[in-house]
């Protein structure tokens, strides 16, 4: 026999309708008791009980009355209230290997301020990231004129898998948890929840949410930057394994013609290396400097030979490991993702068109993220918006409401 929940006590019931006319209310204009009854069903005693409790927990704003805001001219003036979006602080953040981005958002998922902090290249020293994150934070929350206790949920993404605590696995040469030195740990404050998720996961959810996903049911967002990555959404719903590590993509070693995970960036970087080896290329090509793989793209639309022939290896290697994804999961869409996207629009349409050398119809569509560089950050501001709905009566915003930066 299956179990159902029964809110039989007075206590309860209260608190579940006072969260769901939150939830009703939480991306509305300014509203009226009648705009809350037709929401959620409860009578007008009810609602305009709750309105007062909400406001009083500092969910929710009383306004001038709708005959002072000029929208009610006969009879008892309606009141009128509005969500507070600012009542507390969502904190979202990209740890990638070399850079770690902090985003602060008000609870309707708009960014109210940045703070990015810069790793030194190749250096995996744990305490250097722990570190990196808290500068990161540190400088959105100045930015945004905030305080560590406004942030109600902080979702933290990174390159490992993750389980449901917030750990990474060792992995290949100590990787995985280099990534991710239990940086819950470094996010953790009283009445805050910290969520550490991988980071092609929550590209996915910003891709759904926001990006060229929305409306779809079966899409990967696929990080191609530095290691290929890809996050799952099948049938509505992000997988994630029996440890976190769906999409982890080691398996394209088995993949003829790409052989690893490494993602489009060092691919490149290493095909115009052999390059200027072998002469083809002057050691002091742009394509062989910090933005190379950016202008890669330019130089092979401008027909430069050996930008040409290695865009023509990326785009092979991409479409291999887009037919290998979609094929086995049925996917319609793959939504390349991460700062490489900003630069892959001719080569996305290129991968489309390759998929019919190496998967049989239907084919997925392959684009470019709109999101680039944000994506993980995006994605992370949206899961922890999430964390706050599915339980707002769960955090005490009373004292911490919070004026926007301009």
């Amino acid at each position: 026999m299956t179990a159902h929940v029964v809110l039989n006590s007075p206590h309860l019931v209260r608190r579940a309708n006072a969260a769901a006319l939150l939830r009703a209310v939480w991306d509305a204009r300014p509203f009226t008791a009648n705009d809350a009854m037709a929401a959620t069903g409860l009578t007008r005693s009810t609602a305009l009980a709750l309105c007062d409790h909400l406001a009083d927990l500092g969910w929710l704003s009383e306004l001038a009355d709708a005959r002072a805001a000029g929208e009610y001219s006969k009879g008892r003036p309606a009141r009128r209230y509005a969500f507070r979006p600012t009542a507390g602080l969502l904190l979202g953040l990209d740890a990638g290997q070399n850079r770690i981005t902090a985003v602060v958002a008000d609870l309707r998922a708009q960014v109210l301020a940045h703070g990015v902090a810069r790793l030194p290249r190749d250096n995996l020293d744990p305490q250097i990231r722990r570190d990196g994150v808290g500068r990161a934070v540190h400088l959105a929350l100045t930015e945004a004129g905030a305080h560590e206790d406004d942030v109600l949920a902080a979702v933290v993404g990174v390159p490992a898998p993750t389980d449901r605590h917030g750990a990474s696995p060792p992995g290949e040469d100590g990787y995985w948890a280099r990534m991710n030195p239990d940086l819950r740990s470094v996010l953790s404050r009283p009445g805050r929840t910290v969520l550490v998720e991988n980071d092609a996961n929550l590209a996915a959810v910003a891709e759904g949410a926001v990006g060229a996903g929305a409306g779809s049911t079966a899409f990967a967002a696929l990080l191609a930057g530095e290691r290929l990555g890809a996050g799952l959404m099948v049938d509505g719903h992000l997988l994630r394994g029996r440890a976190g590590g769906a999409g982890e993509l080691r398996m394209l070693e088995l993949v003829e013609g790409v052989g690893s995970s490494l993602g489009l960036g060092p691919v490149a970087r290493e095909l115009l290396r052999q390059a200027a080896d072998a002469g083809r290329l002057a050691a002091d090509s742009p394509l062989l400097g910090e933005d190379g793989v950016q202008e890669l793209f330019r130089a092979a639309a401008a027909h430069d030979p050996v930008a040409v022939e290695v865009v023509e290896a990326l785009t092979d290697r991409l479409a291999r490991v887009c037919a290998a994804i979609a094929t086995l999961l049925d996917l319609e869409l793959v939504v390349v993702a991460g700062a490489i996207a900003t630069a892959l629009g001719p080569l996305t349409a290129a991968v489309t068109a390759r998929l019919e050398r190496y998967a049989h119809p239907p084919l997925p569509v392959v684009v470019a993220s709109r999101l680039g560089a944000d994506a993980v950050g995006v994605g992370a501001v949206h899961r922890a918006l999430e964390l706050v709905r599915a339980d707002p009566l769960g955090f005490d915003v009373a004292g911490r409401g919070h004026a926007p930066a301009h």
